[in-house]
C-alpha cells in the first residue's frame, strides 16, 4: 500500500474512538476504549489524563492493525463534545477537572455572561446557555486561584496538545461556545475584562481543517504514531457527523436521531434567527452550518418499553402508518429546538388501544416534531433542496426511517458508516481533495428511502400536533406553518 492514510479520532461522552481510512473511504482501522464519569446532581465531570490514556491505547490499537502501512497515515484531526473545557498549566497538566458538555452547574453565570454580552451574542445569532463554555470558565475562575499561565483546553485542544507536546490554536466549532467571534475572527476582550476574564487564559483560533501542529517524539512514543504526523484543526462532534454523513454542500441536511434529536445543514449566507434557537458553526470551506438540538428523541423508548421487542414494534409502526392517537414524546420537562419553552411537556391526545399503537404514535410524534424543525428551517430561509441524511442510533430502524421519510415527505439516505472519527478522517483527507469531494470519495450509502404513503394522511396529525403546541402556549403564532389555523384566544 502506498496511498495515504487519513486519522480520524473522536472524543466522545462515553468513549474514545480512532479510525483510520483511505481515500476510498475503506476503514483500515478502528479501535475504541470506554471512558468514566462522575455525575452529581447538574455537574458532570471527567479526568482529562483519562482521555490521553484512552487516546494513546487506541492509537497503538491503530497503528497494530495498519502494520508497515502506518508509515503512511497523511495527517490526523480530533473532534469532540461542545462546550467541554478544563484548565492547565504551561506544562500542559490539568489544573481542574473537565466539565463535560452537559455540565449545568454555571447557571448564575450564564445570566452574567447574556448580560454583559448581549449585543454581541445578538449579532452572532444567539444566547449563551447555561452549559456552554464561557460561562463555565467564568464559574472556574471564581471557584479556583489560578495562577498567571493558567490556559483554557477544549476537550480536543486537549489532546492535540497532547500529541504535539505544546499548546496548539483551537478551531473556531469547539471556540463557538466560549464566545469567539467568528463575525470578526477575534476574542471579544472587552466582553471577556467585563467577565474578569484574562485575555491569556484563551488560546488562538484558526478554522477547521487548518495544519496546526505535528506530533512530537513523547507522543510518538506513547502513540505508535510517525513522529511529525500532522496535526489538523478538528470540529465538534456533531459537526464531524455531519461530515460523516456526508452533508456538506449548501442545501443539505443530516438528521441524528439518538437519544436527543439533532439537525445540521449548510448555508451559504449564515442564518438570522430572531428566536436564538439556532446557530452557525464555520464550515472548513467556509460555507455556514446551522442546526439545533431538540430535548425530544429515542431515548424515551427505553424508558416506556424497557423490556419490549423494539424491532417487531418498528415493524407493526411502519405496517399500521399514522395512529389516531398523538403523542409529544417528551421524557422531561423543558424544550430546546424547534422551540424554547423550559414549561413544556409531554402530552398524549386520545387514548391508544394497544402497546403497538401507543409505541407507532411515538414514533410518529418524533418524526412530526422533526418536521416542524425543518419548516421553522424553512421559514427562516434555509435551502432544503439538497440530499438529506439519516444518521444516529434509530437510523438502524429501516420501518422508523420509512415513517420519517413519510411523515417528512421526502426521500433520505442512511449512510453505512457514521461515525465522527470518520467525518475527521475526511478532513484531513479535504487536504488532497475539496471537502465535498472527499465526501463523495469516502462515504458509501447503505440504502436510499422514499415516502410510500400519501403525504397528506401525515399532514392531517402532523397539523393536530402543532395546534396543540401552538395551544397550551409553547408554540408561537410566528412558528405555525402557513397551513395550520392558529389557536384563537
Amino acid at each position: 500500500m502506498s496511498h495515504p492514510v487519513y486519522l480520524g479520532i473522536d472524543v466522545g461522552t462515553q468513549s474514545i474512538r480512532v479510525l483510520a481510512s483511505d481515500a476510498t473511504g475503506r476503514v483500515l482501522a478502528l479501535a475504541s476504549e470506554p471512558l468514566t464519569s462522575r455525575r452529581d446532581g447538574v455537574r458532570h465531570e471527567q479526568q482529562p489524563e483519562e482521555w490521553w490514556d484512552a487516546t494513546c491505547l487506541c492509537c497503538r490499537r491503530a497503528t497494530e492493525s495498519l502494520g508497515p502501512d502506518s508509515r503512511y497515515i497523511a495527517g490526523i484531526a480530533v473532534d469532540a463534545t461542545s462546550g467541554t473545557l478544563l484548565l492547565a498549566d504551561r506544562d500542559l497538566k490539568p489544573l481542574t477537572s473537565a466539565l463535560m458538555y452537559d455540565d449545568a452547574r454555571a447557571h448564575i453565570e450564564a445570566e452574567e455572561v447574556n448580560l454583559a454580552g448581549e449585543d454581541l451574542w445578538s449579532r452572532l445569532g444567539y444566547q449563551m446557555q447555561t452549559t456552554w463554555a464561557l460561562p463555565k470558565l467564568r464559574w472556574l475562575a471564581k471557584h479556583f486561584p489560578l495562577p498567571p499561565d493558567a490556559r483554557l483546553l477544549h476537550q480536543n485542544d486537549f489532546i492535540n496538545a497532547r500529541l504535539a507536546g505544546r499548546y496548539l490554536a483551537s478551531d473556531t466549532s469547539h471556540s463557538l461556545k466560549t464566545g469567539y467571534d467568528f463575525l470578526e475572527c477575534r476574542w471579544p476582550d472587552e466582553i471577556l475584562s467585563h467577565l474578569d476574564l484574562n485575555l491569556s487564559l484563551l488560546p488562538e483560533v484558526t478554522s477547521p481543517g487548518r495544519l496546526i501542529g505535528q506530533v512530537c517524539f513523547d507522543a510518538a512514543q506513547q502513540t505508535s504514531l510517525p513522529m511529525n504526523t500532522a496535526i489538523y484543526a478538528g470540529m465538534t462532534d456533531s459537526c464531524a457527523a455531519q461530515i460523516a454523513a456526508g452533508a456538506v454542500t449548501p442545501g443539505s441536511w443530516n438528521s441524528v436521531l439518538g437519544t436527543t434529536l439533532v439537525l445540521k445543514g449548510v448555508t451559504t449566507e449564515l442564518l438570522r434567527d430572531p428566536q436564538r434557537i439556532i446557530y452557525s458553526h464555520r464550515s472548513s470551506d467556509g460555507h455556514w452550518l446551522p442546526g439545533g438540538a431538540s430535548s425530544t428523541g429515542a431515548g424515551i423508548l427505553t424508558r416506556e418499553f424497557p423490556s419490549a421487542d423494539l424491532h417487531a414494534l418498528n415493524r407493526a409502526a411502519e405496517i399500521a402508518g399514522p395512529s389516531s392517537t398523538i403523542v409529544y414524546p417528551l421524557a422531561g420537562r423543558g424544550e430546546r429546538f424547534p422551540f424554547v419553552s423550559p414549561d413544556a411537556v409531554g402530552f398524549t391526545l386520545g387514548s391508544p388501544a394497544s402497546i403497538e399503537e401507543h409505541y407507532s404514535a411515538i414514533l410518529h410524534g418524533i418524526a412530526y416534531l422533526e418536521r416542524l424543525a425543518l419548516n421553522y428551517l424553512r421559514q427562516l430561509g434555509a435551502p432544503m433542496e439538497g440530499p438529506f441524511f439519516f444518521t444516529g442510533g434509530a437510523a438502524q430502524s429501516r420501518e422508523w426511517n420509512q415513517i420519517r421519510s413519510n411523515a417528512l415527505g421526502r426521500e433520505i439516505s442512511v449512510p453505512t458508516i457514521v461515525e465522527p472519527a470518520l467525518g475527521m478522517a475526511i478532513l484531513v483527507a479535504s487536504h488532497h481533495f475539496p471537502l465535498h469531494e472527499a465526501c463523495n470519495r469516502m462515504i458509501k450509502i447503505h440504502e436510499t428511502i422514499s415516502p410510500n404513503r400519501n403525504f397528506a394522511t401525515y399532514s392531517e396529525q402532523y397539523d393536530r400536533f402543532v395546534d396543540e403546541l401552538n395551544r397550551r402556549g409553547w408554540l408561537p403564532d410566528a412558528m405555525v406553518p402557513e397551513n395550520v389555523p392558529r389557536v384563537v384566544a
